[in-house]
């Protein structure tokens, strides 16, 4: 057919059935649209003919409407009801009067419980009705203008909220592909083609099983920036308002102004409504997807709070349910983390999350978190559990480690490091699973990284006492000596940093070389000095003394350390100190200095004598001050124990001071041996004669009590008795006799 043959349309509506809507209050009018192409004669070229349908919705239908006055007006107003179906209009009014919801008492209660569904609005509502079988029509519509866009949508809205078509619609890729681009590339321009397309993914996110289409196509990621955007504009027109407002309030008598004021109301009255319709849609919708706490994390992520704060100061009733429903959602599921957080602080119930399905889940949002820091709950509940060997074992299943890894190096997150040095802390398989990350957890050792990443990152590398791993290759490759010393000088760095750097060279001073290479770069004198400056500090003490005891295992430090250093002098003055972790690493190492040095040997066994028998070592010395009875002990002089003194004045302590000293035994009055700098003399025997006075005294006092207790009792006993007899007798001579 050519183009110019055509002359004329012939349109002909024809008039259907007409029956009620199935849930609304609303009568469904069916008629046929038949189209027709006349050529220059007359004659019919090209025909075609449309089934659609008409919704007359009845608003103010109720118990006490006049049914026949409604069904007169319905007919009238509508050209597609024939004036012979005036009765059928009744009747089906009068049945849509009478019906009751159908929904039982615990459906009410389930759908009272969340907010209802957008109802429709201005868009949504267009005299054609859709066809599942003209999709491909509609999808042209988004092709072409905006006009055409939104009434492509608003069609495909309206077969999106019949639930029997989303299956259907969800096979249909072209469609969802040209909703989810038309909505990315013009949702600014036009409210209602944002609205319509958002609510057809509203309809699918209504069922779970659709929300990984949802996912796809990132329809809650563009909706949570079209909601800010919304926010952010609304507070430009509250702006532009308010100055029109405050002119008009300047200058009440010009009409100019107040017109300009009630207009520029009017206006933003309509936007408001047409604004709130998209932000009750968009919110819905990510309300519906927050039902994965995963996604719901991403949402928290996003600041979806802030927003949904800043939408109640809104008039809307059904918008400000939506929010405050949302509102408690997130609430409950910080609260939840929270609890679950402060359960895991127990050591008695870490363990028990191993048996659950909460870490599998903890690891899904760990890796599905896009921003660059974790959210402060989350990761503070899985530091808490990697504390646990069980958990741990959960936790590096599969490439769990190495994501965790992975994530923590390119982000430079210190405290996803954190968990990662709970979990390199438990022996067995999963420490053996850090031998392929040692070197890039060796090159963040640098001044150029965050302090706090580069702490955690040594704690890892100091908890990985691994027999195979080569620490001198790691040394000398990653050139850590250098600022492994430069960090124990004081003041150069933080007391945590310098605590980590410590225990890292202790870590690594169980390899013989490590250790004599860090024994010839000097660092033994820095420990020394860095032990001096954090003699109050018992954890830095308890380090440094466990790096001595690491290098004395190895021959080469040993002899630096005994010979070369003031080390053994320093163990000696800790050897009795109050903490006893402190005191246990000090024996552990004074033994082993002992068992490889006669001299130094000597000097431990003295001291430990001193300590262990200082009450009597204190009474010799208290009667020697005393000069009246200085000549009970003779001129011998017991020096005062280590313990009191400074350390460095004592020379007699030190490799090559004083003499050898002798022994002698004491067998007779303490069972033990005993050193002295000085030949020892047997202590003089006056130191006993108090002792024999003091039991002289004790003696004379006993018999004292026993003469008294035994000898005067009895004696008052007989003369008591000898007095009864002699008055008994007198009173019978008396009797017997009278004078």
């Amino acid at each position: 057919m050519q183009g110019e043959d055509a002359r004329y349309l012939k349109r002909k509506v024809k008039g259907g059935n007409i029956d009620v809507h199935p849930s609304e209050k609303a009568l469904i009018v069916q008629y046929e649209v038949e189209a027709t192409i006349l050529g220059e004669m007359g004659d019919p070229m090209l025909g075609e003919r449309k089934e659609c349908q008409k919704i007359i919705r009845l608003k103010s239908l109720n118990a006490n409407t006049d049914i026949t006055s409604l069904a007169r007006k319905v007919v009238e107003e509508c050209k597609l009801i024939h004036p012979s179906k005036l009765n059928e209009v009744e009747q089906l009014l009068y049945y849509l009067q009478n019906r009751r919801d159908s929904l039982s008492g615990k459906e009410k209660k389930e759908k009272s419980s969340k907010p209802k569904d957008p109802p429709p609005f201005e868009g949504m509502e267009i005299d054609e009705v859709a066809n599942i079988n003209d999709m491909d029509e509609y999808i042209e519509l988004l092709y072409e203008d905006i006009p055409d866009k939104v009434r492509g949508s608003a069609l495909i809205l309206q077969l999106a909220r019949n639930p029997d078509n989303l299956e259907e619609l969800l096979l249909n890729e072209t469609a969802l592909g040209a909703l989810a681009r038309v909505l990315r590339e013009d949702w600014k321009q036009s409210v209602e083609l944002a609205t319509n397309i958002i609510y057809i993914f509203f309809c699918f996110s209504s069922f779970s099983q659709f929300h990984g289409l949802i996912t796809h196509y990132k329809i809650g990621a563009l909706c949570m920036n079209i909601i800010d955007h919304e926010l952010k504009r609304h507070e430009l027109w509250q702006e532009e308002l308010s100055k029109k407002k405050k002119a008009v309030d300047e200058d009440p008598e010009n009409q100019t102004l107040r017109k300009d004021y009630e207009k520029t109301f009017k206006k933003y009255q309509g936007l408001v409504v047409k604004q709130e319709q998209l932000l009750r849609v968009a919110l819905y919708l990510l309300l519906n997807l927050a039902e994965d706490t995963r996604t719901e994390l991403k949402m928290r992520n996003k600041n979806i709070v802030h927003m949904l704060v800043k939408a109640l100061d809104r008039d809307n009733f059904e918008l400000l349910i939506l929010v405050v429903s949302f509102l408690k959602k997130l609430s409950i599921f910080m609260e939840t983390m929270c609890v679950l957080y402060h359960i895991s602080m127990d050591d008695r119930f870490k363990s028990m999350f191993a048996y659950t399905d909460c870490i599998p889940q903890l690891m899904k949002m760990l890796f599905e978190c896009s921003d660059e820091r974790i959210d402060l709950e989350l990761i503070s509940f899985c530091i808490n559990l990697a504390a646990n060997k069980r958990n741990v074992q959960l936790i590096c299943e599969g490439n769990g480690l190495k994501m965790l890894m992975k994530r923590a190096l390119k982000f430079k997150d210190p405290l996803l490091m954190k968990m990662i040095r709970n979990i390199s802390q438990h022996d067995g398989p999963t420490k053996n699973l850090f031998i392929d990350y040692v070197g890039d957890l060796a090159a963040q050792i640098s001044n150029d990284e965050e302090e706090e990443f580069v702490i955690e990152c040594l704690g890892t590398l100091a908890n990985l006492t691994i027999p195979d791993l080569d620490w001198e290759l790691v040394l000398k490759e990653y050139k850590l000596v250098p600022y492994l010393k430069d960090k124990l000088k004081p003041g150069a760095a933080e007391d945590d940093l310098v605590l980590e750097v410590v225990i890292m060279i202790g870590t690594v001073s169980m390899d013989d070389s490590c250790a004599a290479l860090l024994a010839k770069s000097g660092i033994i004198p820095a420990l020394i000095e860095l032990l001096n400056a954090q003699q109050e500090d018992d954890e830095f003490v308890c380090q440094i003394i466990y790096v001595f005891y690491q290098m004395v295992f190895h021959q080469a430090t040993r002899d630096v350390i005994i010979k070369e250093t003031q080390a053994p002098a320093y163990l000696i003055d800790l050897m009795h100190d109050k903490n006893n972790e402190i005191r246990k690493v000090c024996d552990n190492t004074l033994d082993i200095i002992a068992e490889y040095d006669e001299e130094w040997a000597k000097k431990i066994q003295s001291e430990k004598f001193r300590w262990h028998n200082s009450q009597w070592l204190e009474m010799v010395e208290s009667r020697q001050m005393d000069e009246s009875e200085q000549f009970l002990y003779g001129d011998d002089r017991i020096e005062p124990y280590i313990h009191e003194g400074d350390i460095l004045e004592r020379p007699d302590l030190f490799y090559n001071s004083g003499k050898m000293i002798t022994k002698a035994k004491l067998n007779s009055l303490c069972a033990i041996e005993i050193w002295v700098d000085q030949p020892c003399s047997f202590p003089s025997f006056g130191i006993y004669i108090p002792i024999f006075i003091y039991l002289f005294i004790i003696f004379i006092i006993y018999i004292f009590i026993y003469y008294f207790l035994v000898v005067y009792k009895w004696t008052s006993a007989n003369d008591f008795r000898s007095t009864i007899h002699t008055h008994h007798a007198n009173l019978l001579t008396h009797h017997f006799f009278p004078s």
